[in-house]
């Protein structure tokens, strides 16, 4: 409270000084009632421990240049003062719709170059606001024109605002205890009295410009007056309203902002994790109660909220204790209100508006890559000065886009790159079938895509593309990363689709996702847009190994490989075994028993005992790890004349996955048992068996260790 009180009567004072003197001290009234109100109802719905909400910086920004612009246009001090309940009102009306929407998640990611812009221009416009209030400038007096007529000053408004500043700036490196706001403020009292002593004048209360004044004439005239603003709010027009939106926008995504920049902050110190969506209701209702009373509207308070949070708050049940004390300092200190001098209060705001000021950003100069970063901040500083808050926060929301499409731009689109002779499906294939996809490989490049397919990325990806298209059969792009597709990057791949079609080569694309973040369903999408058409060479697949392997089969055929896929191979024309002479591959087959299986049969299953080592004879078998869920990742297909099972027949364990036949399958099945036996009496037949095993083995190995490298590498 000690904290918030003091800044909150000096934002008061800021906002309704402009309206006349006489209505400085409602403004102090006003920056009161504000600290009640919210730290009463925003600590009470908000629901984040430990949080303080009070009238801040951003919002006396706001309403005060727009108090000055609408006094400047004619506008009563009384119509003034009820559109700036009216805009108190309609922002937290906004911060509750943006919370009951869910957009509380969205608004704590603005760029904080946006950001950082935005509250340097607000400390800026504070600074600059309360240069004549510093000075004791009389009220018609410009800006400039008080700079360079010192003649105009009121040098015991300077003197005494210089101590306040003076001790503000130095207070916390002497004592922590109590807040620099505080002593300052004290400071500042102290100094209009001492300067007193000297002229009597300045304990004069009514019509001393120096000082706040009395605070009004009573608590009935001051209900009145409430009454009579609600009474006043009730004939306001549509057209009204509607001039005000806007600006109450603008508010409310400062003041949301703000408070959710205080939250990150006390998630980070305090381990914990704030609500977004319920802090922005419970702020908006605090701003919808502060308005009602006429209190000043406001946000989470970041230097409230850590002296709260040092000094052993835990709950919300603080921010609730911290209103209700601001009430009770009003009722018994509010007859020395009046005697607060205003250049005390606007020293505080100097400090509060040079602190505001982001000073680091100067070091984004110092790199070519933050360049642009610095430029974004000074360019809303600069339209926030220039034009107003409002224009600041539609440039801010341009150049949060811009930021958004330059990091975008800036990564890259394709996240690795291989060849079909780098990267292999799971289907293990003989020497022969390798030889041929190891020469004609380089037909295919595999592409694994990532980020956004939008506007900003299209022409990367073509340009990366481009070579490909004139030399590849094959043009395979792996989605799996990919977290959204629009129109523009559609016509994109229409036109790639079209260059290959001429060379009657095929685009192809794996793992489309179904459900990306951004809720997109690109499957469906690519159907609606009419992408996946029967006519176009354009094939789409689950898995990157099916779209792997529909293309080995494709290179394979197109070389008119004989594979006899009629009939089940003999035991002298599995791959292993030729060159055997015929004794002894009858001794072996006679210790093998012949099975058939039918497609989607399982073979044997993780877990399971056993020895065997399969010899696919026809069909082909499929080994899948399971994974929670009744899930599983394909590990490999074996083909005819290849074997599997390998792993238990040399080290008798559990089976580690399961086999299924993905075709109608008939197998020869060699048991460890009688390998053993078959080897006392053919010792040679059982080393050449040993030997072909190992030796196809370390064939996938090295296939294998190419195709990491390939992704090492990429």
């Amino acid at each position: 409270m000690l904290v918030a009180l003091p800044s909150a009567i000096a934002f008061g004072v800021t906002i309704f000084s402009p309206l006349g003197g006489t209505y400085a001290a409602q403004g102090a009234i006003a920056g009161i009632l504000g600290v009640t109100a919210l730290g009463l109802i925003a600590g009470a719905f908000g629901g984040t421990n430990r949080l303080i909400t009070a009238p801040c910086a951003p919002a006396a920004a706001v309403l005060s240049a727009l108090a000055i612009q609408w006094s400047q246009n004619g506008i009563t001090a009384e119509s003034v003062v009820l559109m700036l309940t009216l805009m108190g009102l309609i922002c937290g009306l906004m911060q509750v719709a943006f919370g009951a929407v869910g957009l509380g998640r969205l608004i704590k990611y603005m760029p904080y170059p946006v950001v950082s812009g935005y509250l340097s221009g607000v400390g800026i416009i504070i600074i600059v606001s309360q240069i004549p209030k510093f000075l004791g400038l009389p009220k018609q007096t410009s800006l400039w024109e008080g700079l360079v007529s010192p003649s105009s000053w009121q040098w015991q408004g300077v003197a005494v605002g210089a101590v306040t500043v003076i001790v503000m700036a130095i207070a916390p490196k002497f004592t922590k205890a109590v807040p620099a706001a505080i002593l300052a403020l004290a400071a500042g009292v102290l100094a209009y009295f001492g300067l007193g002593l000297a002229d009597p004048a300045l304990y004069t209360l009514p019509g001393n410009a120096l000082i706040v004044g009395p605070l009004g004439g009573g608590d009935a005239s001051f209900s009145d007056a409430i009454a009579g603003r609600w009474k006043a709010i009730g004939d306001v027009d549509v057209a009204l309203l509607g001039r005000l939106l806007v600006p109450a926008a603008t508010l409310a995504v400062l003041l949301s902002i703000d408070t959710l920049k205080t939250c990150v902050v006390l998630d980070a110190l305090t381990r914990s994790r704030h609500n977004s969506n319920r802090e922005l209701i419970g702020q908006g209702l605090g701003n919808l109660a502060a308005s009602s009373i006429g209190g000043v509207p406001g946000a989470g308070q970041m230097g409230a909220t850590l002296v709260n949070m040092s000094s052993g708050a835990q709950t919300r049940l603080s921010g609730l204790i911290e209103g209700a004390l601001a009430l009770i300092a009003f009722l018994i200190l509010g007859a020395l209100i009046a005697w607060v001098p205003i250049a005390a209060l606007s020293g505080i705001l100097i400090v509060i508006g040079f602190r505001m000021i982001d000073r680091h950003s100067l070091q984004l100069l110092k790199a070519r890559t933050t360049i642009l970063d610095f430029v974004v901040i000074a360019a809303v500083v600069v339209v926030a000065l220039t034009f107003s808050l409002i224009a600041a926060s539609g440039a801010g929301i341009a150049l949060a886009i811009m930021l958004f499409i330059r990091e975008q731009i800036r990564g890259s689109i394709v996240r690795s790159k291989a060849y079909g002779n780098q990267m292999f499906s799971k289907r293990v294939r003989l020497p022969d079938e390798m030889a041929i996809l190891e020469r004609r490989g380089d037909h295919t490049a595999i592409f694994e895509l990532q980020g956004s397919l939008f506007f900003g990325t299209t022409d990367q990806l073509y340009t990366i593309l481009e070579p490909e298209l004139k030399t590849r059969t094959y043009i395979i792009l792996d989605m799996r990363r990919v977290q959204s597709v629009d129109l523009t990057a559609v016509h994109m791949i229409e036109q790639i689709e079209s260059t290959l079609a001429e060379r009657g080569a095929f685009l192809i694309f794996s793992h489309l996702p179904g459900n990306v973040p951004s809720g997109q369903d690109m499957r469906q999408y690519f159907d609606q847009v009419g992408l996946v058409k029967a006519e176009r060479r354009i094939q789409t697949f689950d898995e990157l190994d099916e779209a792997l392997e529909w293309v080995e089969e494709r290179i394979i055929e197109e070389e008119h490989l004989e594979r006899l896929q009629e009939k089940p191979l003999e035991l002298r024309e599995i791959d292993v075994f030729l060159g055997r002479k015929e004794s002894t591959l009858a001794a072996l087959e006679s210790c093998m028993e012949k099975r058939s299986y039918k497609a989607g049969e399982k073979i044997f299953a993780q877990g399971d005992a056993g020895d065997e080592l399969f010899l696919i004879r026809r069909g082909a078998v499929r080994i899948v790890l399971p994974l929670a869920g009744k899930q599983g990742h394909h590990l490999a297909t074996f083909g005819r004349s290849d074997f599997f099972g390998e792993m238990a027949f040399l080290d008798p364990a559990p089976r580690s996955a399961d086999a299924m036949a993905f075709t109608d399958t008939d197998l020869f099945v060699l048991s460890r048992k009688r390998f053993d036996t078959l080897a006392e009496e053919h010792k040679k037949l059982a080393i050449g068996l040993v030997l072909s095993v190992a030796r196809v083995l370390s064939i996938r190995l090295r296939y294998a260790n190419a195709e990491l490298r390939a992704l090492h590498m990429s």
